[in-house]
């Protein structure tokens, strides 16, 4: 799954650890999902989006390979 997850943090100036503790998941989890390597819940996903007051497809992109 694509995110653009960094580039939303950017936009706010926030960091992974900041978001994090908005979320109540670990810096790590957010490094992962940024990264790609982490496969995130739906409701993480819609926590995600809110904070950043956008749509979940705005920052998440499901891609062929994911289907």
């Amino acid at each position: 799954m694509k995110n653009s997850l960094k580039v939303e943090r950017a936009k706010k100036d926030m960091t992974q650890a900041e978001l994090a503790k908005l979320v109540n998941v670990s810096r790590q989890t957010i490094n992962a999902i940024e990264s790609g390597d982490y496969n995130l819940s739906t409701i993480l996903a819609l926590k995600i989006s809110k904070v950043f007051q956008v749509n979940v497809k705005d920052i998440f992109l499901l891609e062929a390979k994911d289907l």
